[in-house]
């Protein structure tokens, strides 16, 4: 049985189509239209979290109100310490998830941090809390959707809550991407140590950050009409709370966007207004730094910084457990630098005589809306610029924008430590080359090192400036597929700034080889304009194929007869990841088993020719033999799970919506697919779990913006809405919503009355 007090909720009203008579910043009004896109109208900042949190509450309210257990630490006690977690993008375990959540997330600290909050910022997250309970009063138990009707672990939430969220969104591609590792770090022969064993964290795997995304901005030289245009492609989960969900929010002072967020957010993080649109990316940057410390001889829980011993910080975390079980305790180890870690698969682990802490720049971070806002407001791209610059609140994204003079920008500029080529070289170790590739390691031995004692401005403490990142503007194009700021544009490749913003003249992706290769062609042909943009992002060529594939074909398979079925549905195949694709998956799995091979290129990489290289499929002598060979199991390896190696690729991956298999064009990063999805295996195919998600078009016209969208995973997560999977059938079409901003288009497609509340 749920009991709520009513102390939350005193004062509250509902009104339909009508205005509530008493003066309060808790009002909103709430209009839907087709596909379930929300538009909310508040006069108030506190009106506009307080419209948002409802809307959303409506569309999601069973996943948010669990991510509100997770980040209090409370998963162990109702779902049990074994179930499993989304924790940022990776699952684990709900007893990890809870210690990590109750170690980091202290709300003393955040509170404490709350108090240097903008003002606009704070009513938005009180107004967020109150809308939030007030979806919950008028939703009692009988009320809310199946999946938590009876839950007890449903509850009202606090600012507290909302202050865990934020901080957790900010540290997901930091700290949250090493939770395990930060929850196992433990001393060196102890009941809870663990050995250097298991899988490379994505966020320093070779393969990527889990999180990816490609974004477009096209200036006036090269669309159709003069005016800019972007394309936004967000790569991000298809489940959980990172999902992103449409919103149109009209708020104080002409504020006017729309677009998407993710939960708990109060305002569109990625969009437009009337006069600039920008989506973002996840960047190479660094928002982290490892240091390594030098453990006291004999004593593997104190280390030796400037010469004299320093014991480490012991936080004692209490899990309590479910069934009236004792509670769990685990221990966490903290430095001057920040937590102990330690990284499976690395020789980054706490030994005898030494152990690695993580120095997270965004611990804290509490300038992101700020800078949301800031950018909701922009007329141009540089008031975009300026709003990034002047908050450093981006907490892990570039930022690809376009306005409607033209203007096209580029700025890799987010929350990052302030360590500048020369201090990672004056602060090296003789094993930060060994892990340069994955991780930024500095001395742990000497208090100069902490970047956050750099001098900087004082509300910026310890963050590289603006001035020392990434950013540009120009009237052709950008671009970014995840690779490093060196190359946003194919012909001018940027100079060489601090190693910590990614690697320079390095070679990149297949997925941003083949979004340079598409986009000059595309541009070569003609100027851009909505329906050549939609051809580019939903082209789902494969640039691994069109790199490797003719030489496969006219070397080892035609000459060889050990793989002669799988070789003839490879030389039907389009080389696309279209759900009428045959081939695609036998190509999928080929690949996966060669692209690791040092011998696979005849051509090495080129940085004065990165596009290009690496190149020449090598096909001659025991290397074509192991082609051949890795072709013949991965077909056998399909037909061993009853799937045809030539099966359509939309029969093979899907999303289950009510006993329905609804085919899901695009494929994974490794294959240079611009349309990414990654995807887990299901009986009879796969199903995605990351990838393409809200896909935006967004260019001006004398009267505003027009903007055409889809939101691959649609709506609602709840599987009883009618809102649950009716974009995904429109993405799997390849269709479009043309989204609706001004008075007369939000008519047009209003669904039911208006509805207002307030409080």
């Amino acid at each position: 049985m749920r009991i709520f007090g009513l102390a939350p909720f005193v004062g509250a009203a509902l009104v339909f189509g009508g205005v509530a008579t008493a003066q309060t910043p808790f009002e909103a009004k709430i209009t839907r239209t087709t596909h379930n896109i929300a538009h909310i109208e508040a006069e108030t900042w506190q009106g506009v979290g307080y419209g948002v949190a409802y809307a959303y509450a409506q569309d999601n309210f069973c996943m948010l109100a669990e991510e509100f257990v997770s980040v209090k630490g409370e998963r162990s006690f109702h779902f049990g310490p074994e179930g499993r977690a989304l924790i940022g993008t990776s699952a684990t375990d709900n007893l990890t998830s809870d210690v990590f959540h109750l170690g980091l997330l202290d709300i003393e600290r955040l509170r404490a941090d709350a108090e240097g909050q903008s003002a606009e910022t704070a009513a938005l997250i009180e107004g967020f809390v109150a809308g939030y309970n007030r979806y919950l009063f008028d939703h009692p138990r009988g009320q809310l959707p199946a999946a938590c009707d009876e839950a007890e672990w449903v509850r009202p939430i606090t600012t507290d809550d909302m202050l865990r969220l934020n901080e957790r969104t900010m540290l997901l591609a930091s700290s949250l991407a090493l939770a395990e590792g930060i929850v196992a770090a433990a001393p060196p022969g102890t009941a809870s140590a663990r050995s250097d064993e298991g899988e490379l964290p994505d966020a320093l795997s070779p393969d990527g950050p889990r999180l990816g995304s490609n974004g477009w901005a096209f200036g006036g030289d090269a669309t159709n009409n003069g005016r800019g245009l972007v394309i936004g492609n967000p790569h991000f989960p298809w489940e959980g709370p990172a999902r992103f969900w449409q919103m149109h929010v009209r708020g104080p002072d002409g504020y006017d966007v729309m677009g998407v967020g993710i939960a708990g957010t109060p305002i569109p993080t990625l969009g437009f207004n009337k006069d600039v649109a920008w989506t973002h990316t996840v960047t190479a940057a660094r928002h982290f730094t490892l240091h390594a410390l030098q453990l006291v001889p004999g004593d593997p829980t104190s280390y030796m910084l400037d010469g004299e011993p320093v014991e480490m910080t012991e936080t004692i975390v209490t899990v309590p457990m479910p069934d009236g079980e004792g509670a769990i305790e685990r221990v966490l180890y903290s430095s001057e630098f920040g937590p102990i870690v330690t990284v499976p698969g690395t020789g980054i682990q706490w030994t005898g005589a030494m152990a690695f802490a993580i120095n997270d720049a965004n611990l804290g971070n509490i300038r992101a809306m700020d800078a949301w806002l800031g950018i909701g407001r922009a007329r141009n791209v540089a008031e975009i610029e300026a709003a990034v610059s002047e908050t450093l609140g981006i907490p892990w994204v570039n930022t690809i924008a376009a306005d409607r003079d033209g203007n096209a920008l580029h700025a890799d500029i987010t929350t990052i430590p302030n360590v500048s080529a020369e201090f990672a070289s004056a602060c090296a170790t003789p094993i930060s080359g060994l892990v340069a590739n994955m991780v930024t390691l500095l001395d742990g031995t000497r208090s100069q090192c902490n970047w956050k004692a750099q001098p900087t401005a004082a509300d910026h403490a310890g963050l590289l400036p603006a001035s020392e990142q990434a950013s540009r503007t120009r009237r052709d194009y950008v671009t970014n597929s995840n690779d490093s700021y060196w190359l946003s544009h194919a012909g001018e490749p940027y100079v060489q700034l601090s190693p910590i913003l990614g690697a320079w003249k390095t070679e990149l992706s297949l997925r941003t080889r083949s979004n340079f290769t598409e986009t000059e062609a595309m541009l070569s042909a003609g100027p851009v304009n909505h329906e050549r943009a939609q051809a580019l992002v939903f082209g789902n060529k494969a640039q691994a194929a069109e790199m490797a594939l003719d030489a496969l074909l006219a070397g080892p398979c035609a000459t060889s007869n050990s793989a002669a079925e799988p070789c003839a549905v490879l030389r039907g195949w389009d080389r696309r990841y279209d759900n009428a694709s045959r081939g695609a998956y036998l190509f999928l799995a080929f690949w996966d088993k060669v692209r690791g091979r040092s011998d696979l290129w005849q051509m090495p990489f080129d940085p004065e020719n990165p596009v290009a290289t690496p190149a020449g499929l090598q096909v001659e002598g025991e290397a074509g033999a192991a082609l051949m060979a890795a072709l013949a199991e991965a077909a056998e390896e399909i037909e061993a799970r009853g799937i045809a190696v030539d099966a359509p690729w939309g029969e093979v991956q899907v999303r289950l919506s009510d006993g329905d298999r609804i085919a899901v064009h695009g494929g994974p990063h490794q294959l240079g697919i611009l349309n990414m999805q990654r995807s887990r295996e299901i009986e009879g195919g796969l199903t995605p779990v990351h990838g393409s998600s809200y896909v935006q078009i967004v260019g001006f016209d004398e009267d505003g913006p027009v903007a055409d969208a889809v939101l691959s995973y649609s709506q609602s997560t709840d599987p009883n809405s009618p809102f649950y999977a009716d974009q995904t059938l429109l993405y799997s079409d390849k269709e479009w919503v043309r989204l609706p901003f001004s008075d007369p288009e939000i008519e047009a497609g209003r669904i039911g009355e208006t509805l207002t509340i307030s409080e």
